[in-house]
């Protein structure tokens, strides 16, 4: 593999050395944006104006399509994928492949078009490569996730067309703990998966300056199971009309197997998983001031359900049958990554910038694909990211950006040619106050190179990107009403340039195209935030017409028994919306009840020479729940629908709606600590076949069924 380009970090180095210098002068220097940093939570909801935590926007007030987890919502949710924790928000979806790999999916994007990150900084890993490989970041150990839309995503890259999901850990320290250290913990079991986990971080505070970090977690599950027949109705009808046909020809072994894949049900065969993390940190503190480093280590190995009717490894001798002697092999993959990470926040005194803030992290990443034991893929990619923030007294952000990705793939499913993308890129998002309305602009210009050695392409775009939104106070305060205009533009990513190969994962054989131009899209969004006699509504309404248009399109012929896709670009839209109220019913000293209502749709389609449904859009999904709270308890019962959705011909197939019925019952028994809470969930209560429209398995892997799970998450 190439080494990353020393000169991004000596730039990196410079820039973070020509800034310090003033703010090192004095290290005790105060300043009022900072007290008022450490006083206010993440994201709270104070005369409905939202403040965001993500680097760079928590002295701004950047409204439109912000969500947020806190660790109570994530104990509520916990997943072992951060898809799978995300999916109740209005808006977000999972890509839901296995129980060891899914991805949010914002507004109908996914993949590339959605950037996750840790802290401000991209995951580093291949999950956007294929739906089958898992995002490096473990749920037990994160203390709050934000999903971020609007103006406020351009600070993260111009492919982030749907949004940000940026979650936000404790591995660089930057405050010292109260009396010296503060130890967290959470623990959870469950019967649907037999899971086994816990994850724990202690911060200890050495003298008035350093503080140490360490943390660590372990999940393990079993097959997970489900309710009823693991294959669709149609799918087992095709595996055992293909029975008949084997039994008719004498294959009386074979047309066993079909049959025993049709009546496979209560559990997925090869679902389990096992996930380990080790992260350690210090922070330096000086005054208003903070400085940090972590080093970390994921490591995480899983199951992939294998397609009945397909396989997802197979070898085929020339007239495709299985050869003499080869039986097909479950399949799965061993993750690994080492990430190293830097953070800097320095005061710089006033003027016209308050502070500084500088992020670097690096990643090694490997991840193998096993059949049976024998190895059968190798992923390695190696990245370099940095980043420099400027954060002004007036308010508004100035920054710089700096990305370099080198990815390889070995062996005889490596759909993707050796390729390496570095990206340079300015940014900025400013707030001006027009009396009656407030005003908020971003803009960002990015350079991106990408290249093959291998294939012999070396393409270079200019990305600019901005947005715009216009937001006005209600009468008597009761909340804030807005617009907001954008337009985005991506570079097409390595694997869309150069695939040519078995995507097995999706069953297709994928062909790239190396003269894909830039993709571009206007985006319009209506958003509102109410707020009145202690109810909150939050609604959005948005829209995006996209030209060029990257997609995978059917040419109709096959490759090594697969079905040709090739990368084009077309015109294309989206829109839909999104809402959430939370309304009290009743409130008094002894007994609170509160209604949770949330909906979110979104519709996408192709138009000019080809138009049709794109494929794997999530359909209408609605929540409701009560939740009461009685002194220390706390009962939560929700109702989940998920409407049926038609497939898209030649694409993908139907499903049908399904409703989760989930109950939690929550009690904080120390009354002097409400950070102590053990809770006992019941999920699918009716154990509904759940199958998401999204996931390119939907036929063969179901969701979860009945479950009870236990848990208990602690701080000191």
């Amino acid at each position: 593999m190439k080494t990353i380009p020393s000169y991004l970090a000596v730039a990196t180095a410079l820039s973070f050395a020509a800034t310090a210098a003033p703010a090192l002068a004095d290290p005790n220097a105060e300043s009022e944006a900072a007290t008022n940093r450490a006083s206010t939570p993440a994201i709270v909801n104070i005369a409905s104006n939202i403040v965001v935590s993500a680097e760079g926007l928590e002295e701004l007030d950047f409204i439109a399509g912000q969500d947020s987890l806190e660790e109570e919502d994530i104990q509520e949710n916990l997943d072992g994928q951060i898809g799978e924790v995300l999916d109740k928000l209005p808006g977000v979806s999972a890509t839901s492949f296995s129980p060891g790999a899914s991805r949010p999916i914002l507004r109908g994007q996914d993949g590339e078009r959605v950037r996750v990150l840790i802290d401000g900084l991209g995951t580093a890993d291949a999950a956007n490569t294929s739906a089958d490989h898992a995002t490096t970041i473990d749920p037990l150990t994160v203390k709050r996730v934000e999903v971020l839309r609007g103006p406020a995503a351009l600070l993260y890259g111009s492919q982030a067309l749907g949004g940000v999901v940026n979650v936000l850990d404790r591995r660089i320290p930057t405050e010292s703990p109260e009396g010296g250290f503060q130890f967290d913990a959470l623990t959870a079991f469950d019967t649907v998966s037999n899971l086994r986990s816990g994850g724990a971080s202690l911060d200890v505070g050495l003298g008035d300056m350093f503080v140490v970090h360490v943390d660590g977690s372990y999940r393990e599950t079993d097959d997970l199971e489900i309710p009823g027949f693991q294959l669709t109705d149609d799918l087992r009808a095709d595996l055992l009309a293909d029975a008949a046909e084997e039994e008719e020809e004498g294959e009386l072994e074979e047309a066993e197997e079909l049959r025993e894949a049709a009546a496979q049900e209560g559990f997925l065969p090869n679902s389990a998983t096992e996930t380990y993390t080790f992260n350690g940190g210090i922070g330096v503190i000086l005054g208003d001031t903070t400085f940090g480093a972590s080093a970390g280590y994921y490591d995480t190995f899983y199951g992939i359900v294998g397609n009945p009717e397909g396989g997802h490894h197979g070898e085929e001798g020339e007239e495709g049958e299985e050869e003499e002697g080869e039986e097909e092999e479950t399949v799965s993959i061993g993750l690994e990554q080492w990430r190293f990470d830097f953070r800097g926040d320095i005061a710089l005194g006033g003027g016209f910038a308050d502070r500084l803030k500088v992020r670097a992290g690096y990643s090694d990443y490997t991840h193998t694909e096993f059949e049976g034991t024998e190895v059968g893929t190798v992923f390695e990619t190696e990245t370099f990211e940095a980043r420099a923030e400027l954060i002004q007294s007036s308010g508004g952000v100035i920054g710089v950006q700096v990305t370099s990705r080198d990815f390889e793939a070995v062996g005889e499913e490596a759909f993707v040619a050796p390729n390496e993308t570095t990206q340079l890129a300015l940014f900025t998002v400013q707030e001006i106050d027009l009396g009656a309305a407030q005003l908020e602009l971003a803009g960002r210009y990015e350079r991106v190179d990408v290249e093959s050695d291998s294939v012999g392409v070396d393409r270079d775009f200019d990305l600019f990107s901005g947005a715009v939104s216009i937001v006005s106070e209600l009468q008597n305060d009761l909340g804030r009403i807005g617009v907001t205009l954008s337009r985005s533009e991506r570079a097409p990513a390595g694997e869309e340039l150069f695939a040519n190969g078995p995507h097995i994962a999706t069953q297709t054989f994928e062909i790239g195209d190396p003269d894909l131009d830039v993709e571009s899209a206007w985006g319009l969004e209506a958003f509102t935030r109410l707020d009145f006699n202690g109810t909150t509504l939050n609604l959005s309404a948005f829209y995006q017409k996209f030209d060029d248009y990257i997609f995978l399109n059917p040419t109709g012929e096959e490759e090594d028994d697969l079905p040709v896709f090739e990368f084009l670009q077309s015109n294309a839209k989206f829109y839909g919306f999104e809402a959430d109220a939370n309304i009290p019913l009743v409130e008094n000293d002894a007994f609170n009840l509160t209604a949770d209502l949330r909906a979110s749709y979104v519709k996408a389609n192709l138009s000019g020479e080809l138009d049709g449904d794109l494929p794997r859009i999530p359909p209408l999904s609605l929540l409701g729940a009560l939740e009461a709270d009685v002194d220390a308890f706390t009962l939560r019962g929700e109702v989940q629908y998920t409407d049926g959705k038609a497939g898209t011909p030649g694409l993908e197939t139907a499903t049908d709606n399904f409703t989760f019925v989930n109950l939690f019952l929550s009690w904080r028994p120390l009354a002097d600590n409400e950070n102590v809470v053990l809770q006992l969930a019941g999920e699918n209560l009716f154990a509904s076949t759940g199958r998401r429209h999204s996931s390119f398995t939907k036929d063969f892997v179901t969701l979860p069924g009945r479950n009870i799970r236990a848990s208990a998450r602690v701080r000191f």
